[in-house]
Formats: structure tokens, C-alpha cells, sequence
């Protein structure tokens, strides 16, 4: 993308799988955002970067501190347990801040950051993008038009079958690390669910760590009662060998089944890049013989219902909407305050699961 006299200018800060497949391509492909530099200490990414973005590399967030007059926004995409240090110094350095899930590993700590952002007038929201799947987004159209009913439960599973772990901090049962099933893939879910239904009243987690050599937990499931008694069961699992539906969800008039996962991730992984128009079709679109069902019925072949057009995911909204935020012209996308509802939650289903307990909110 052109550099424009009024674009705003981003240093992302780490280019691993988040901030090399995630990151830097949204930010690239969002209309009025340059990404400037690309903090990561290896050379080869350095060179990557560049090449890909045509973007100043740094070996160090420092180095962005020290020049954070020539910078419009941050992008943290480093391991989970810098998130809040790293943010802290951005805010303090003055710059706007978009943190990739988890914000942080306490509640305690996002409120506190969400404080230090709302003192300093400056913006800090947090990188939800699967409020932009396509049968998220798909669900919330149904549920706005009420083609559901009342909603009874709430199904939501995000499996894999990795058998043999990867190692890496991800894995590591280092309780420093913020590693884990339930802050990974379980930030996505326990978002999703409170985006849809609400604050949660009560949680009930179960988590397992399944694979020999593994240390965090790989197998985990959460049950939140809400306060307006839908209940929600999410699950989240690296040891899945036959995947269940994405999303399963129970209303006094209908349901709604929808299996397989967005395929945003998928093309990202593959190089493809929003709005780059090739072969595979628009972005984020996906094929009629993967559409969800809405409806009632019995059947064990097709579930009822009829099939019901998924609409495409679009991650591109996310960084749209926080550029619109930066110049005045809308909201937050993903405040701070709101990531520190999810980890409310996700603190209670690691006591609950502890503790064989029921935890209240």
C-alpha cells in the first residue's frame, strides 16, 4: 500500500505467528494504516518484514519509546506475558495501543491498564477477532432477527487434534507464561459467548492435560450460567479426534448447527491477503456445502431445518474500526473493560477447575 500524508503510522511489536500471519496483513490491508516498523529481535523476520511491507525493522520496543512522536498507534503481538508491560509503556509513551487476546493475565491487571489508557485519554483495545468469523457473525444476524426463539444453551467448540504437543511457551506450564488451552482458544470463546448473551452469574471449567510431555492444559471445558439464563458450554481442545459442530445453539423456535471453522486463519496461513481478488473467491467466503442449518427436526442425517448462508468472515473490520476510532469517527471496537469481563471468567474456570467447584461472579 501508497503511504498517504494523513495515513496512520503503526509499529507492531513481535513477528511470530500472531504478529507475521495475523497482524502485519490486516494492518497492511486497512485503508489509511502504514505499518511502519516491526519490532522483533531476529534477523531473519527483520528481513521478512521488510521485504513483505517494505516497513523499518527494531531490535527492541525501546527504540519504538524513544520515537514514539513518529508513531500514531502500537500493536502488541509478543508473548502473552509481556502484554501489560509492554502496553504500560506504550500508554505512558503516549501512543495508542491494540493488544492481542489475552490483554492481560488477571482481571485485576486489565482494569488497571484500562485506567492508566482512560487517564491518559488514549485508546487501548484488544485484538477479538473472531467477533469477525463468519458463523459468528452469521449467529448474531439470526439471533438479531429472532429466527431462534429464545435462546436456551449456547454450544461452542474450538477443537484440533494435535496429538503431540509443539513445546514453546504456549505449552509451557510456567503460570508466568499465561499458557494454555483456557487463555488461548479460550479468550475466543468466553468472548464470543458474552458478546452474545451477557454478563456471566455463575461458571463451572473442567481442564485436562491429556498429551504425554504436555505441561498446560490441552482439554478444557467451561459452562457460564448467565444472568439472563442462557447457558453457555464452550470447549476448547487440542486432543479432539473427531471434531464436534462450531456452534450448537438451542431456542424456544429453533436451532442453529454450523460446523467447521472460518477460513480466515486458513488463508492467512496460505499467504492470501484480504482485497487481493485471486482465484479462491472474496475474502472470507465460504462454501454452500458448509453452511449451517436453521430450523427443528430429528433427523441424524441432516439435522432439520433448512441451510442457512454463512456470511463472509472479515477480520479487515476489526483494524478498520480502530482506525475509525483513532480519527474521532468511531468506537472502540474491543475496550479493555470488556476483555476484563472475559478474564473475570477465565479466572473463575481456573478455580473452578482447581477446585471441583461452581465458581459465582
Amino acid at each position: 500500500m501508497t503511504e498517504g500524508k494523513n495515513d496512520l503510522r503503526v509499529g507492531l511489536i513481535g513477528y511470530g505467528l500472531a504478529g507475521s500471519v495475523f497482524h502485519a496483513p490486516l494492518i497492511a490491508a486497512t485503508d489509511g494504516l502504514v505499518l511502519d516498523t516491526v519490532v522483533t529481535s531476529n534477523p531473519d523476520r527483520q528481513a521478512e518484514a521488510t521485504t513483505a511491507y517494505g516497513s523499518r525493522t527494531a531490535a527492541s520496543a525501546d527504540e519504538l519509546w524513544d520515537r514514539a512522536d513518529e508513531l500514531d498507534l502500537v500493536v502488541i503481538a509478543s508473548p502473552n506475558k509481556t502484554h501489560v508491560p509492554l502496553a504500560t509503556a506504550a500508554l505512558k509513551a503516549g501512543l495508542p495501543v491494540v493488544v492481542d487476546k489475552p490483554l492481560a493475565g488477571t482481571a485485576a491487571d486489565a482494569r488497571d491498564l484500562a485506567a492508566l489508557a482512560d487517564e491518559r485519554g488514549l485508546l487501548l483495545s484488544v485484538f477479538q477477532n473472531r467477533r469477525w468469523d463468519n458463523d459468528f457473525r452469521t449467529l448474531r444476524k439470526l439471533l438479531a432477527a429472532g429466527e431462534l426463539g429464545d435462546v436456551w444453551r449456547f454450544e461452542s467448540r474450538f477443537e484440533r487434534w494435535r496429538p503431540q504437543p509443539k513445546g514453546g511457551w504456549r505449552e509451557s506450564g510456567d503460570p508466568e507464561e499465561i499458557g494454555g488451552l483456557l487463555y488461548d482458544l479460550g479468550s475466543h470463546v468466553v468472548d464470543q459467548a458474552l458478546v452474545l448473551f451477557g454478563p456471566a452469574a455463575r461458571v463451572y471449567a473442567e481442564a485436562d492435560v491429556r498429551r504425554p510431555g504436555a505441561r498446560a492444559d490441552d482439554d478444557t471445558f467451561i459452562a457460564i450460567t448467565h444472568t439472563g439464563g442462557v447457558r453457555s458450554h464452550l470447549y476448547v481442545s487440542a486432543t479432539a479426534a473427531q471434531l464436534g459442530p462450531r456452534f450448537r445453539v438451542l431456542g424456544s423456535a429453533a436451532g442453529y448447527v454450523k460446523y467447521g471453522l472460518d477460513p480466515q486463519e486458513a488463508a492467512l496461513r496460505e499467504g492470501r491477503r484480504p482485497g487481493g481478488g485471486d482465484a479462491e473467491g472474496p475474502w472470507g467466503a465460504e462454501p454452500e456445502c458448509v453452511w449451517g442449518r436453521v430450523g427443528s427436526g430429528e433427523s441424524p442425517l441432516t439435522g432439520g431445518g433448512r441451510p442457512e448462508p454463512t456470511l463472509p468472515g472479515d477480520y479487515p473490520a476489526y483494524y478498520a474500526a480502530v482506525a475509525a476510532a483513532l480519527r474521532g469517527e468511531g468506537d472502540n471496537p474491543v475496550t479493555a473493560h470488556e476483555a476484563a469481563a472475559a478474564l473475570d471468567v477465565l479466572e473463575a474456570a481456573r478455580r473452578s477447575a482447581r477446585d471441583g467447584v461452581a465458581v459465582a461472579l
